[in-house]
């Protein structure tokens, strides 16, 4: 699928895959917008999204979460981090393929266990985990949630990626894909 078909992509998987860092590359590369939804859910809501959660529960941040996706999905010429649940709710990886081209940023175990060891604190659902309690969750999280990545117009293997060459790298062989 070419992006002159569609003009939005939606990059998707489980936190930490490095769907916002791909996602600015991505956009620059296009000459796209970018809208990571969680930071467009924080400056709407005035809140961290960890407050949110909190504050108001999971049920209530998916809601908020999916009435952002309509809102967004209007939008042209757009690259869109997701957040790792979003897909995993209500019609929204439905909504997503209708309108845009979905990528599913396919990460191994031990990548996400290690980039995420380091980021607890800032994520609600892995906050105060050990190294151990973050790898059985991510297993368990993840085989949920995959068959619902898994309906992805691309999965794209994105392993090993921990500095900006790399992932240079792999946005330039994703943007071969789509070009």
């Amino acid at each position: 699928m070419k992006t002159s078909e569609k003009s939005k992509i939606f990059l998707i998987g489980y936190m930490g895959a490095g769907k916002t860092t791909v996602g600015k590359l991505l956009a620059n590369w296009l000459n796209w917008s970018f809208i990571d939804v969680d930071a467009f859910i924080e400056n709407r809501y005035r809140q961290t999204i960890a407050a949110i959660f909190e504050e108001k529960g999971e049920t209530a941040f998916r809601e908020i979460e999916r009435r952002t996706l309509q809102e967004i999905s209007g939008f042209e010429n757009t690259v869109i981090s997701t957040g790792g649940g979003l897909p995993c709710f209500f019609d929204n990886m439905d909504m997503m393929n209708r309108t845009g081209i979905t990528v599913y940023l396919k990460t191994d175990i031990d990548d996400l266990v290690n980039r995420l060891n380091y980021e607890k604190q800032k994520r609600p659902l892995i906050k105060g985990k050990n190294k151990e309690e973050l790898r059985a969750f991510i297993e368990t999280s993840l085989a949920k949630r995959e068959p619902f990545y898994k309906q992805a117009s691309i999965i794209f293997n994105i392993q090993n990626c921990f500095t900006k060459k790399e992932m240079e790298q792999e946005i330039d062989e994703l943007l071969n894909k789509f070009l």
